[in-house]
């Protein structure tokens, strides 16, 4: 279980699917590398951005759990698209498949659309920062 806050503000917008802000308790702080929907014999899954999603929150679970953290402690997220349209058109069903993976806990998040990814085919990259309390 997290003691982190999550600080949503009434005098900003409502925040939907993120916090404005998180205060992380004390613990151990894990950073996590950009996850992009690579297999375990480093393949892209997927053409679409909704099956990429999926893979990437797969990813981010694994590093997490071999952290020995939770989606709990995840404190910041940055979600890197090269395609911000379609993400805006699959909104719906990458939150259900966000709620698959990490339930209804949204930290503070970043979406950012850029040209590219490292790898041609991603179409979606996360990095994270976790804090597991003390």
């Amino acid at each position: 279980m997290s003691d982190h806050q999550l600080i949503n503000p009434e005098e900003l917008a409502p925040a939907i699917g993120f916090s404005h802000a998180v205060v992380a308790c004390p613990g151990r702080t894990v950073y996590f590398a950009g996850q992009t929907a690579l297999s375990k014999d480093n393949d892209v899954v997927g053409d679409s951005l909704p099956e990429q999603f999926e893979m990437c929150l797969e990813n981010l679970r694994t590093a997490l759990e071999g952290a020995g953290a939770e989606p709990e402690h995840l404190v910041q997220l940055q979600i890197f698209v090269t395609n911000l349209t379609d993400y805006r058109a699959k909104r719906s069903q990458l939150g259900e498949i966000w709620q698959k993976h990490l339930g209804r806990h949204y930290p503070a998040i970043a979406l950012v659309a850029v040209t590219a990814l490292y790898d041609e085919k991603a179409l979606v990259e996360i990095t994270a920062i976790a804090v597991i309390p003390e």
